[in-house]
């Protein structure tokens, strides 16, 4: 169904483009055209105006209809849902929890990346002695 659409879609397409393009300039860009042409009557201008307008309609109707046909089979997907694994070793004492409550999704993956070193531990040397 979404192929033969696409297939009118293009055709629609081809067919504004050369509507457009046979169409009689104004001539003001570079005081070009506007003269004589093939078609300089008033009557094919109208016919143009009308059929560029019918297939821009028809192209805005594919486009919503190719949008439609491209949206149905699409399923919602969470980035922190993630695939469920099996339990991982438990916590150290003082660890924080896990987020999302294991359920192994980005936040949890991001976790288990090897942690920035500690800070050094205070000197524990003799201590000096005060003067008082």
């Amino acid at each position: 169904m979404q192929q033969v659409v696409i297939v009118i879609h293009l055709m629609l397409v081809l067919a504004l483009i050369g509507v457009v393009l046979l169409q009689r300039s104004e001539g003001g860009g570079l005081g070009i055209g506007g003269g004589s042409g093939f078609m300089t009557s008033r009557g094919t201008a109208n016919v143009l105006t009308r059929a560029t307008a019918i297939l821009a309609a028809l192209f805005f109707l594919t486009s919503l209809i190719l949008s439609i046909l491209a949206g149905l089979n699409r399923k919602p997907t969470s980035i922190l849902g993630g695939t469920t694994s099996a339990p991982t070793a438990p916590a150290q004492p003082g660890a924080p929890a896990p987020l999302g409550g294991g359920s192994g999704g980005l936040l949890n993956k991001l976790q288990g990346a090897p942690a920035a070193p500690a800070a050094p531990a205070a000197p524990s040397g003799p201590s000096v002695p005060q003067s008082k």
